[in-house]
């Protein structure tokens, strides 16, 4: 069995894989889950089928799964758990693997081939969850490593594995760069710059015309340059970055849901409120109540 040390609002995690194995699998049917929200420096892919109403917390993100359920944790500050919430399954299957990230060369992952797994791999930072019709694509190889011994080409069927998952064009990335402190070292330096301002002033209120000011652009540019780069356009990139900083604030202080409001840039609660449920799916009291709850070894 792994062990759980106690640290600071937060279970790390010793996972089973030691320094001479490549990855070490669990696969467990249960009725219930039971284990805390938890950190690890390991990489995780964990496989949860038949669990269909559960929660997922990874960061910041808390979403009730489906029945099938696929996601890869991949940072040592990135707390993740699941909890039972709306399962009513007394036959949940589980499969758990973790992995060093020193399977991958640092030389392989710089070549084409292995780009996508290169990006995978950077994006887990902050947890990814796959789409149903890959996860339905993998998951007989997964099934298949349970009883495969642990050798040779069960590492070559793992990374198989995890190269199909690379390609699914429809995983989603789950936890805000601002809640797991995440620079993205990859961007030009305008944006970069852009982000250390917003970064900075987070608090005060700041509008399109300061930003694009700053960098030298006019709004219409600085607006389709902000899109390309981040996917997002400048409000959402800001309430995003807000967001996740007020929930490593629900998370680590007895502050209240007004002051944080208030601290994290938005000009009224029932703004915060609003624009945290819609983001979020939870109300901040919700999503605090939650994630204390998952810190509860039941």
């Amino acid at each position: 069995m792994s062990m759980l040390l106690q640290f600071p609002n937060v279970f790390r995690e010793v996972t089973q894989l030691s320094s001479e194995d490549c990855f070490v699998l669990v696969s467990r049917t249960k009725s219930e889950f039971t284990y805390p929200i938890h950190i690890h420096p390991e990489y995780e892919l964990n496989f949860i089928e038949n669990a269909k109403g559960a929660q997922r917390v990874i960061g910041d993100s808390m979403e009730e799964i489906d029945d099938l359920e696929l996601c890869l944790v991949g940072s040592e500050s990135l707390s993740h758990a699941w909890m039972n919430h709306n399962c009513v399954s007394s036959e949940i299957h589980e499969i758990t693997i973790h992995f060093h990230k020193a399977i991958f060369l640092e030389s392989l992952l710089n070549k084409r081939q292995f780009r996508s797994m290169a990006v995978m791999l950077e994006n887990a930072k902050r947890g990814i969850v796959f789409s149903r019709p890959v996860i339905e694509k993998v998951k007989d190889k997964l099934n298949s490593l349970i009883n495969k011994e642990n050798g040779f080409y069960s590492v070559i069927d793992l990374l198989t594995i995890l190269y199909e998952l690379s390609v699914d064009e429809n995983s989603r990335i789950l936890c805000t760069s601002t809640f797991v402190n995440q620079d993205d070292s990859s961007e030009s330096r305008r944006i970069q710059k852009v982000i250390n301002y917003l970064h900075s002033n987070y608090q005060n209120e700041i509008h399109l015309s300061d930003v694009a000011n700053y960098v030298n652009m006019s709004e219409v540019s600085f607006s389709r340059f902000m899109k390309k780069r981040t996917g997002k356009n400048y409000i959402e990139y800001l309430n995003d970055l807000r967001l996740g900083i007020a929930s490593r604030y629900l998370v680590d202080t007895n502050k209240t849901i007004a002051e944080i409001s208030y601290e994290c840039g938005f000009n009224n609660l029932s703004n915060f409120n609003r624009i945290f449920k819609k983001r979020k799916g939870y109300t901040p009291k919700e999503f605090r109540e939650n994630y204390s709850k998952m810190r509860i070894l039941i």
